[in-house]
């Protein structure tokens, strides 16, 4: 069972599952309500027929126990992977209630129901921001026992769902791995991240927003590279353990944009400037040496190449996310630093870039 699959990175460990495990049944449990467009794309409606039987959809929110627990009984499931939760940073510093409700009450009750359903493998799919802030001239990345140090409503949400997941395996013998991730990107990612959000407005006619703080550095992972590496935890790794996933190639967002607009063949115009946001980190590097070297995994994407050919994805298909641009609207010209209970002024409910 993936929850969270009508999201960005669980609609492609789907599609990616179906093609790489013939023999397995995969049950998407998600909250399809996520936006209010009644036009709204399907993530999995290009699911091929043949894997249609191998396919079941059951829509649920992780809060739900009883729909949890009732639908690993149902479906007789053996393995879940955790991927539902709030992820947009923005939107956690006006709203941080909601990511601790869905990222940490959310976690607790699934892992209940997966304890009473006794499932054989519950992996929990975290985040490097959890590890907090790295400065841009630091020698290494964040190791899997480094510290956390969340330093933003969304990652300190995601921190201690990952406590959680170590609690409930200690206390309770869940047999739990958790994979903590770089930047992802590719097709079918939502336009309120930093890539699908500056090609969308490109193409839309409208400039790129950066940061002040343009030369902060993230590692870009592929989500294909991803799902590999999840596949290879559940097959390989061992209960207990946390593994890094990351591709070890820095880029600022500055570069991101720059690329974009050699891509499109824009003009300067495209890219202006707005204030940081509270708690915006430097930089988010892996050190990934014990899932390469215990695993035998390797990322296999060229960044430029996937790169390219993530941003020909957006430009090839605006019929997929033009339904979501107008409701994810956020204006982030002015921060206020309230404890959520202001922030900017959202026009629609929801925010841009991550």
């Amino acid at each position: 069972m993936v929850t969270g699959g009508e999201g960005f990175i669980g609609a492609n460990f789907i599609r990616y599952w179906l093609r790489r495990h013939p023999a397995d049944t995969v049950v998407n449990y998600a909250f399809r309500a996520r936006t209010a467009a009644p036009d709204s794309p399907d993530n999995l409606a290009d699911v091929p027929a043949c894997a249609r039987d191998r396919y079941a959809f059951v829509e649920g929110d992780v809060c739900d126990y009883d729909h949890a627990l009732t639908t690993l009984r149902d479906h007789a499931v053996e393995v879940v992977v955790h991927f539902a939760a709030k992820s947009h940073n923005s939107h956690a510093v006006v709203h941080p209630q909601a990511f601790f409700q869905a990222n940490v009450v959310g976690t607790v009750q699934l892992m209940r129901a997966a304890l009473a359903a006794q499932v054989a493998r519950f992996h929990q799919v975290s985040t490097c921001e959890v590890y907090g802030d790295l400065p841009l001239d630091a020698p290494v990345g964040f190791s899997e026992s480094s510290p956390m140090a969340p330093t933003t409503p969304y990652s300190a949400s995601k921190a201690a769902a990952d406590l959680a997941v170590r609690a409930w395996l200690n206390t309770y013998g869940l047999p739990a791995t958790i994979s903590h991730s770089a930047n992802n990107y590719g097709a079918y990612q939502f336009p309120d991240k930093v890539i699908p959000h500056f090609v969308a407005s490109a193409l839309r006619g409208r400039p790129m927003t950066l940061y002040r703080q343009s030369g902060n550095k993230r590692e870009w992972l592929h989500v294909e590279d991803h799902c590999r590496a999840i596949d290879a935890i559940l097959q390989h790794g061992g209960v207990g353990q946390t593994y890094n996933i990351g591709s070890g190639v820095e880029v600022s967002i500055e570069g991101i944009a720059d690329r974009i607009v050699d891509i499109l063949g824009l003009d300067a115009g495209a890219k202006s400037y707005v204030a940081d946001r509270p708690g915006h980190d430097r930089r988010h590097l892996l050190e990934c040496g014990k899932l390469r070297t215990e695993l035998g995994w390797q990322p296999e994407t060229d960044f430029e190449d996937g790169f390219r050919d993530t941003v020909h994805w957006y430009r090839d298909n605006p019929s997929w996310w033009q339904p979501l641009v107008g409701m994810l609207d956020l204006d982030e010209s002015r921060w206020e630093p309230s404890g959520g209970a202001r922030g900017p002024a959202p026009r629609h409910g929801r925010a841009l870039r991550g």
